[in-house]
């Protein structure tokens, strides 16, 4: 069973900064992470491996830095890193971003899955993963937080508000993972410097073929014409008391107000 996983190098969100005139996340001199619902997808990917055979390739798509959330990949069990680096993914929003991947992924070829976090912490779209899909024509399954393979057929509890649904759909799929998928396994000293020793591969925009008005910043639809930070100072304390009914209503009358419900 041929895996793909698609992965996110994403800064340490308790140091985000933004660049009031951009809009874009200050990614310069901030710790990063691996998005941590990509580590479920790797673990996830890891554990069919183990049952089904097979192999795994991890990409990303990012500056040079982001080598190191691939190295975490092989350590945790990938077989094969991609990176997707070029001057022309910059800015990239979620529609460049599943163009530039899906790109990447016909070139790579032969797999079965592709497994995605189900949202990136700089963002919360969860888009990438369907948007995928889209570009290569699979069903997809989101919120998976259970995965079951038997021959060609995929059956998955995907999480929806109030419990989950069952669905089933054959291979190829895209499937994008919730952190109630599995617990990331910590990968060993001796996994990591092995890691290190691997060959990444780096794939420009020439390399995959694409078309450079479809991705970065030239390629996406959305456009962000203001950012701010909340004033948390000026933030007001309102204590609703009474019965809980009224106390409901209460809730429902201030969200109207504020025009959140």
């Amino acid at each position: 069973m041929n895996i793909i996983v698609c992965i996110k190098q994403v800064p340490d969100t308790g140091q985000v900064k933004i660049d009031t005139e951009t809009g874009h996340l200050i990614r310069e001199g901030v710790p990063s992470i691996v998005n941590p619902e990509d580590k479920n997808a790797i673990e996830e990917a890891v554990l069919l491996k183990e049952k089904h055979g097979g192999s795994i390739t991890a990409i990303t798509m990012g500056p040079m830095q982001a080598k190191d959330a691939l190295v975490e990949a092989l350590a945790m069990g990938a077989d094969e890193a991609i990176l997707l680096s070029d001057a022309a993914f910059r800015g990239a929003d979620t529609w460049a971003t599943s163009y530039t991947l899906s790109l990447a992924i016909q070139k790579i070829g032969g797999f079965d899955m592709i497994l995605c976090g189900k949202e990136a912490l700089d963002g919360n779209t969860a888009q990438v993963g369907p948007q995928l899909a889209e570009f290569l024509d699979l069903p997809s399954i989101v919120y998976a937080q259970k995965i079951i393979v038997q021959g060609d057929t995929v059956t998955a509890e995907a999480a929806i508000e109030d419990g989950y649904q069952v669905v089933e759909t054959k291979l190829p799929v895209l499937v994008t993972a919730t952190k109630d998928l599995n617990t990331p396994r910590i990968p060993a000293l001796v996994d990591t410097m092995d890691a290190l020793e691997k060959e990444i591969a780096i794939w420009n925009a020439a390399d995959i073929g694409v078309d450079e008005k479809k991705v970065g910043i030239k390629g996406s639809f959305t456009r962000i014409r203001k950012t701010a930070t909340p004033d948390l100072s000026k933030a007001s304390l309102n204590i609703l008391e009474g019965e809980v009914n009224s106390i409901c209503d209460q809730a429902v009358a201030v969200l109207k107000k504020n025009y959140l419900l």
